[in-house]
């Protein structure tokens, strides 16, 4: 998966009325890939707690966001990495789960699951940090191994080489 975490002094989702807001703390906001595991759950879980921004008693936002698994294919989003809405609900909310069994469950909040919000962050410092689950058949000892987010950027760099005209070509082509 994908996270971004923000330290942050305030957050807040809204609706049509505040649902969920918290103070100083910070927000997270989880992309969750075709490929994740409860492994990688954990993982990210234990991560993002032992972050050096995370402070004892800092209040915890978590926002379920699919655009984080967004590849560009010429200027198009395309977001067929990103784990299927149904399937996504369960895995988000087993990582809440397992969060909240690790930290302190009432300093963990999140927003809907899937609806539309206006977030508002206003981010201290700032400081914005990206993290990514390792890729599952990875060997972290072996250099020549590629992580999921290198391999993520050579696509995104072999398709923006190609640039539109080619990639008509190929499917103009007889």
């Amino acid at each position: 998966n994908k996270t971004q975490v923000y330290r942050e002094t305030e957050k807040s989702f809204h609706l049509l009325e505040p649902i969920c807001a918290i103070g100083h703390g910070i927000c997270v906001l989880l992309g969750i890939s075709l490929e994740d595991t409860p492994k990688e759950l954990e993982h990210m879980v234990q991560n993002i707690l032992n972050l050096h921004v995370f402070e004892d008693e800092s209040e915890v936002l978590w926002v379920s966001q699919f655009t984080r698994q967004c590849i560009l294919k010429g200027n198009e989003p395309d977001f067929h990495l990103a784990m299927p809405t149904e399937q996504a609900e369960s895995f988000y909310n087993r990582f809440l789960e397992q969060l909240r069994k690790t930290y302190r469950s009432e300093l963990t909040k999140d927003g809907n699951f899937g609806a539309y919000m206006q977030v508002h962050i206003q981010n201290d410092g700032p400081v914005s940090i990206e993290l990514e689950s390792p890729d599952p058949g990875a060997v972290t000892s072996d250099p020549r191994q590629l992580s999921k987010l290198e391999k993520q950027q050579q696509m995104k760099d072999k398709t923006r080489d190609r640039g539109p005209s080619e990639s008509n070509k190929e499917t103009n082509s007889p």
